[in-house]
């Protein structure tokens, strides 16, 4: 199968090291990847921000960038929601959408078509697991509480692989962190304040890292132990499944 890997360009810009990581993993698992040049944002920012015609042009870039893959690959959980779910409405009359059905997240990709199921990298650190929104009630990465559903989670399995790594969860573990993209600017003292709660419990649990499948969340949340001044680190889960390999 041919792998198209899509870098969302907050991790091109902020998170580099994410983007590297994510080739890096499914190159060591012998998968035919290609990284397209000139590919850019997705659209979500301007759509979220209530301008969606302004996104179309970059759903229909992406789409002629990525078409010819069997799948498309993104370490980026709200980008690979938003790709899914809302460019069959975006480009409905205006353009071919076939991305939508092939677009994955990095971890539902792995856990679910590769089945990785061999030792993966060395991470001999305690490490608290972080269930974003989209990732839970969007792309099914791990059972969301409301529904009383027996419980899995696709990201910890991923992590199961890993030497010497003891993954923990805070209480409340699907609860938002407070960053919803444009939710964080409109609402700052709201979105401030349910960071700071999510960090606590996280914190409670001893571990030294936070990880999760998506490097906004991580940024947001990273950004208030910095403020705060906690002792305490974030990692992208992929950087952690590719560690030492």
């Amino acid at each position: 199968m041919k792998i198209g890997l899509f870098i969302p360009c907050y991790v091109d810009a902020v998170y580099p090291e994410v983007g590297v990581a994510t080739y890096k993993l499914l190159r060591h698992l012998n998968l035919d990847v290609t990284y397209p040049l000139k590919q850019t944002c997705c659209g979500q920012p301007m759509a979220n921000a209530g301008f969606e015609n302004e996104a179309v042009p970059l759903a229909k870039k992406f789409e002629d960038k990525f078409k010819e893959f069997d799948y498309v690959v993104a370490p980026s959980v709200s980008c690979t929601a938003f790709i899914k779910l809302n460019y069959p409405r975006l480009l409905k009359g205006k353009h071919e959408c076939q991305t939508s059905d092939k677009i994955m997240d990095v971890v539902e990709f792995l856990h679910d078509v590769v089945k990785v199921n061999q030792p993966l990298g060395t991470f001999p650190h305690k490490v608290s697991l972080h269930n974003s929104c989209h990732g839970v009630r969007e792309l099914g990465l791990s059972s969301p509480s409301e529904e009383h559903v027996a419980p899995f989670n696709k990201i910890k399995d991923l992590l199961q692989l890993v030497q010497g790594i003891d993954v923990v969860e805070p209480d409340r573990p699907d609860e938002c962190c407070g960053f919803g993209g444009m939710f964080s600017v409109e609402e700052t003292a709201v979105s401030t304040q349910m960071g700071i709660d999510k960090v606590e419990r996280h914190i409670a649990t001893g571990a030294k890292y936070i990880t999760g499948a998506d490097c906004s969340c991580l940024m947001h949340m990273a950004g208030i132990a910095r403020k705060q001044g906690k002792d305490i680190q974030f990692k992208h889960v992929i950087e952690i499944l590719s560690s030492g390999l």
